[in-house]
């Protein structure tokens, strides 16, 4: 029966490949959210055809139609957008809002028809803009496949008439890569209806996959081949003034720094970018985490030097066990007391993009420089990433990573010198998006002995609109060694399988019910307990009609410490004995409500055996919003930890209110306030943004950090005027 069904999904999907042709134009054509030009009476529209959620049909309430033409210089896209009223959603007016609760028409270019890269662009009614990559063929998580920083230069008008809006949109060849010559895209447009509640597709894409997923997308046609895209040299300094008091005997610092980017184009498909004392001090400081196990937690890059291309150097290896190579640990270091801390970036260089039609190219190299106080050595970082695309939606993938010293330290040994590591790995997509897997294997090197050095694995899963079928398997040996990357073990093998099946109820409320079962399985063959964790998570999910969610999720694991370990994070006196087993077992409630509504919430409870003794948290997330000026969150998290043992009952608390405020579409001011009993520090970080031109930005940042051990004690204080601004040649 699954075999005939999975034949039935190949077939009918298969053959639905929608057609639109881009008509080339000489006709000036302005962007003011209108359809008065006389070429777009002249163009044909394409109109979205499937309804994606929350039903998988072609019942569409409100039509939208879209056109595309092209000059020597841009494609024009124009969307006419049917609706029962003007009250629209809209989060905020800035740049790359989230598009999930507001009404939003995103046009997915895959300029190379590959399926595993694209171009997102949207705006909605405001004309408000968003530009953003997709990677890895769109087929996981927004989180793991969506780029929302990376931003580019292009234009968007809209205007909002009676039962209807039109969005306009501008985008320059010289802003995207494609082929020279090409005459045909892959692409795809969908739209989310606040006031319906559908979110339609021009391609069909079965309701178990996203809405951006490149396996399922149409065809736009150009009228004549596209030329060079004729993309400029971006010269791009920046001047950043600083004064800062971190309250040690070093006093106050006041710093005015200069530096810059430099982005240039090598062909169509090719950028070389090369940064010079980058600065990063307007960057959104990162959310704070209460971490109650023994592993380090992975926080988004957010540096725009990064950015562009990022799959090229991140999609590698097996989440949560194996990652070659993270882009935060340049950049960032240890200090003495183990806090990350900033370490400056000298200079660097990246060359990233298409070689050929099937073949991507990535290099980075980064000078970080020393820091003798904290004992951090002066690193050249050095990445180089080759993958070459196979069969429909395939990549097959090789790796080269080089941390050097580059000199001689008293508080650094021979040891440190160097870390090396080498790799291959294949990634199977399936042209109908059932069929996914990666099989990897690397070696590193290091100055000491390198026998038990490998690390590799497998994983396979087969996808269709029931059932989601998961087998993973990876080893890391002993002796494997990533100082760029994160391993949460070594000397160990890891199986984790799971299975997921979907409900689509025909009636009532509950859009799907989904069933799913995780094992993680941890063991190391040569220690003296070769079980290292066994962790079974059952959960169910329903999802509403109206986009909320309730979740019920049971978890139990039996882990072995080997070292003493304070789960708290604020008790190092008073550990977890090591050498032993410890078992965790809970059941959490959590509810996501309807996010159209003014004011929405993410509430959950945990209740359960934690380490042998018990801990209760709850989480919570409110967020309101005032239409479209200003976005007021707030962070609400508690844990209390009653491990027993001669160990304190722990309270721990994690606030954190936010405001994000729109003067404009290019004037905004953010403030993120962060108190945390686990690091013991109250965090005030306050951002003030003016576009002023395309890409070019006016930042002030106000950062301001206490310790609140028994008291507020100053730990931190800085103010930043950034300015930074494009040049294009």
């Amino acid at each position: 029966m699954g075999n005939i069904f999975s034949c039935l999904v190949i077939t009918s999907y298969g053959q639905d490949v929608p057609k639109m042709r881009a008509h080339y134009t000489t006709e000036k054509i302005t962007l003011d959210g209108n359809d008065k030009e006389t070429v777009w009476s002249t163009v044909q529209a394409a109109q979205t055809r499937w309804q994606h959620f929350p039903m998988e049909s072609q019942d569409i309430a409100q039509p939208t139609e879209v056109k595309v033409v092209f000059d020597d210089e841009n494609l024009y896209i124009l969307c006419k957008a049917y609706s029962l009223s003007d009250q629209y959603i809209t989060p905020s007016l800035r740049r790359d809002f989230s598009g999930g609760a507001s009404d939003k028409i995103n046009f997915v270019l895959d300029t190379y028809s590959d399926g595993i890269n694209a171009y997102m662009f949207g705006s909605n009614p405001f004309g408000v803009k968003s530009d953003l990559l997709v990677s890895n063929g769109g087929i996981g998580e927004a989180k793991d496949d969506i780029n929302r920083t990376w931003d580019v230069d292009y234009s968007v008008e809209s205007g909002i008439y009676e039962g209807y809006f039109i969005m306009e949109m501008k985008i320059p060849f010289g802003s995207i890569n494609f082929p020279e010559g090409t005459s045909q895209w892959r692409f795809n447009f969908f739209r989310l209806d606040t006031q319906t509640n559908q979110r339609t597709t021009w391609t069909r894409i079965p309701q178990v996959y996203k809405d951006f997923n490149l396996a399922f997308m149409g065809i736009l046609e150009f009228d004549r081949p596209l030329g060079k895209s004729n993309a400029p040299v971006a010269i791009i300094p920046y001047l950043n003034g600083i004064t800062s008091n971190d309250f040690t005997p070093e006093g106050n610092v006041q710093n005015l720094n200069v530096g810059g980017d430099l982005k240039i184009p090598i062909n169509n498909g090719l950028n070389l970018d090369v940064t010079l004392n980058p600065d990063f001090s307007q960057v959104e400081v990162d959310d704070e985490i209460i971490n109650l196990t023994q592993f380090e937690i992975v926080l988004p890059e957010k540096r725009q030097f990064f950015l562009q291309n990022s799959d090229l150097f991140s999609n590698y290896g097996a989440e949560r066990a194996v990652t070659p190579f993270l882009t935060r640990r340049i950049g960032v270091a240890r200090d003495l007391e183990g806090n990350n801390i900033q370490n400056r970036i000298l200079a660097g260089a990246r060359l990233s993009g298409k070689l050929t039609d099937k073949l991507r190219l990535g290099f980075l190299n980064m000078l970080t420089d020393e820091d003798l106080k904290n004992k951090i050595a002066s690193n050249n970082n050095t990445v180089l990433s080759v993958q070459q695309s196979v069969f429909s939606r395939s990549n097959l993938k090789f790796l080269l990573i080089n941390r050097q010293r580059v000199k001689s330290y008293d508080f650094s040994t021979d040891e440190d010198l160097y870390n090396r590591m080498m790799g291959i790995e294949y990634d199977l997509n399936s042209k109908d998006n059932i069929w996914k897997g990666r099989f990897f294997a690397y070696k590193s090197f290091t100055p000491t002995e390198n026998e038990n050095s490998l690390s590799g694995g497998a994983q396979f899963s087969r996808e269709t609109r029931h059932q989601n079928i998961n087998l993973e398997y990876t080893f890391i040996e002993e002796d494997f060694k990533a100082d760029l990357g994160l391993l949460r073990r070594m000397g160990v093998l890891k199986f984790s399988p799971y299975y997921s099946y979907l409900f689509y109820p025909k009636k009532g409320r509950i859009n799907t019910l989904e069933l799913r079962q995780n094992l993680w399985l941890w063991v190391d063959p040569k220690g003296s307990q070769p079980l290292i964790e066994r962790t079974l998570l059952t959960s169910a999910e329903l999802t509403f009609k109206d986009q909320s969610k309730l979740s019920v999720r049971f978890f139990n694991r039996k882990e072995f410490i080997a070292n003493p370990f304070d789960p708290t994070g604020i008790h190092p006196e008073t550990p977890l004995l090591g050498n032993q087993y410890y078992f965790s077992r809970s059941g959490m409630l959590q509810y996501n409500s309807d996010r159209r509504k003014k004011l929405s919430f993410i509430s959950s409870q945990n209740y359960g055996m934690f380490y042998d003794g018990s801990k209760y948290s709850f989480t919570n997330n409110f967020s309101y919003r005032v239409q479209p000026r200003l976005v007021a969150s707030l962070k609400l998290n508690y844990d209390r930890i009653d491990l027993g043992k001669n160990i304190p009952l722990t309270h721990l608390w994690l606030v954190g209110p936010k405001f994000d405020f729109s003067f404009s579409k290019s004037v905004f001011w953010s403030t993120n306030i962060q108190l945390s009993s686990q690091s013991e520090n109250l965090g005030f970080n306050s951002r003030f943004q003016w576009r002023f031109n395309s890409l070019s930005d006016l930042y002030i940042v106000y950062n301001d950090n206490y310790y609140t051990y028994d008291s507020l004690v100053p730990r931190f204080r800085s103010l930043n005027v950034k300015l930074t601004y494009w040049i294009f040649k």
